[in-house]
């Protein structure tokens, strides 16, 4: 009789085993190929009746996506919501019936599912479906800071353009913020109220995520890349000194200062920065070479899309473009030096990379790789996942970015971007105005960092379509983010 009993119940283990390796094989390897059958109408249905996984923002109580559930022909589905609207439809995306998946939504798909090959999760994902009930999946706490984004949105106040931010020694990012935005719950219910969404730009593009997909020209924001290749490879140091006669010759033409009226005649290399003297940088830059120049933006990180957890297709790498592809000099005829070392040519650079080179400044030249994921829970709440900091590279030496520091504090203390100052609070900043070709409009932007002494956080704005400076336009709004940002941190 035991030995019956025996058999019986191997038989029951190994049946039990068999079918968690089938579950596991459809539910992590082979669940892939089966998503991108978009004809898999089985497919489609099966993950409605499925309760993915509540996304929460940094404080763990703010929702941003939950589900509504429904019954439909004696069956329940559960159907996704968003509370918070716009607040972060670009980076949690959506997951609808008829537009499929986008953003964090997308991305961490498996988790929000219980499909991932986390082995606590395939059993309780196992046992759920032989019990027969519903399967839940994984709750995800972000990183991002939703009172800061909203700050960050309303100061946007409706412009085109994008508004980072990271804390420098973690990589946590704390707002990721893209103008216009969208209300999600409408890509399943009202597509149309999406693409009826106008802004002050042509076209608006609501659904680009503008803080990791959007190209722009930096303007002198990327001096800041160019003085860290001038000292960094010793060529040159603070006290460096040089004769701004307003331009600088490159080809046998000017090249003007933005501000023509005035030059400012015989400087140091902090007063370069603090001024944003072209002229300066243009010599720099045929001095170092273009190959140089990119050879330090990779140390940042440019020329690879940003390692965030949203979708491949939802970043794009920073550097120089041609024909719409980057491109690296094979020999330095193929870029003007001069326009590049103060962020024109055909540089394009996306909102997070310009963060990442402040917050790299702001950690002692380490780059840290950006993060939206804090931690993945259990539905019990038991930590599946958590996302520890993570050194990325040594951009540069830790003595070039504590002169970097000093070059960029003089800029927000008395230079282009005293805008930026917070009473009580030290800031390093730089500014950035951007020619387009359209007479009159520019791309402005911002990038910094807070406190100088002990760095919080590091900021990227940039703003299409502006009239004003960067100095203007971007460093206001870089101010009221980080304001925002910094008050969090002292309750």
């Amino acid at each position: 009789m035991n030995s019956q009993i025996s058999r019986v119940a191997l038989a029951a283990l190994a049946m039990l085993i068999a079918l968690v390796v089938a579950t596991t094989y459809w539910q992590t390897w082979a669940v892939a190929g089966l998503e991108d059958r978009q004809d898999n109408a089985i497919q489609r249905v099966a993950q409605f009746t499925i309760k993915r996984g509540v996304i929460y923002a940094g404080d763990g109580r703010t929702v941003l996506a939950t589900n509504k559930q429904r019954r439909v022909k004696g069956r329940t589905f559960y159907f996704r919501r968003y509370p918070s609207r716009g607040l972060f439809a670009h980076t949690v995306g959506y997951a609808t019936q008829q537009r499929s998946r986008v953003g964090l939504e997308q991305s961490l798909n498996d988790y929000l599912t219980g499909a991932n090959s986390n082995l606590n999760t395939v059993l309780n994902t196992t046992l759920d479906k032989l019990r027969g009930v519903t399967i839940k999946g994984n709750n995800v706490v972000l990183t991002v800071d939703p009172r800061a984004q909203r700050v960050a949105l309303a100061a946007l106040a409706g412009q085109c353009g994008a508004i980072f931010a990271v804390a420098p020694r973690t990589g946590a990012i704390l707002v990721s913020a893209s103008s216009p935005t969208y209300d999600p719950n409408a890509a399943e219910r009202n597509f149309k109220l999406i693409e009826r969404i106008r802004g002050a730009c042509n076209p608006a593009s609501p659904l680009l995520n503008r803080a990791t997909n959007g190209r722009y020209v930096p303007g002198s924001t990327f001096k800041v890349v160019t003085a860290a290749a001038a000292i960094d490879s010793g060529r040159y140091s603070l006290a460096s000194t040089f004769n701004d006669l307003g331009y600088c010759i490159e080809y046998g033409r000017r090249v003007n200062n933005y501000d023509t009226s005035t030059p400012f005649g015989f400087v140091n290399f902090v007063q370069a920065m603090q001024h944003s003297i072209n002229s300066v940088f243009c010599d720099i830059g045929k001095k170092l070479g273009p190959q140089l120049l990119v050879e330090y933006t990779k140390r940042f990180g440019f020329y690879s899309p940003p390692p965030i957890e949203t979708p491949s297709n939802e970043r794009v790498a920073s550097g120089l473009y041609r024909g719409g592809r980057l491109f690296e000099p094979k020999n330095p005829f193929q870029v003007d030096p001069g326009r590049l070392a103060f962020g024109q040519e055909r540089l394009q650079v996306t909102p997070v990379q310009m963060a990442m080179v402040a917050a790299a400044v702001a950690a002692g030249g380490a780059v840290l790789r950006p993060h939206f994921v804090d931690r993945i829970l259990a539905t019990g709440g038991r930590v599946v996942t958590r996302t520890k900091p993570k050194e990325l590279r040594q951009a540069i030496k830790p003595s070039t970015a504590a002169a970097l520091t000093t070059m960029m504090e003089a800029v927000v203390s008395g230079g282009t971007g005293t805008a930026a100052q917070i009473p009580g609070i030290r800031v390093a900043g730089k500014t950035g105005t951007a020619e387009t070709g359209v007479n009159g409009r520019n791309t402005t932007s911002f990038i910094a960092f807070a406190p100088v002494e002990r760095p919080q956080v590091a900021i990227a704005v940039i703003l299409e379509n502006q009239s004003g400076t960067g100095g203007k336009t971007a460093a206001p709004i870089a101010r009221i983010v980080m304001e925002a940002l910094l008050r969090r941190g002292r309750t």
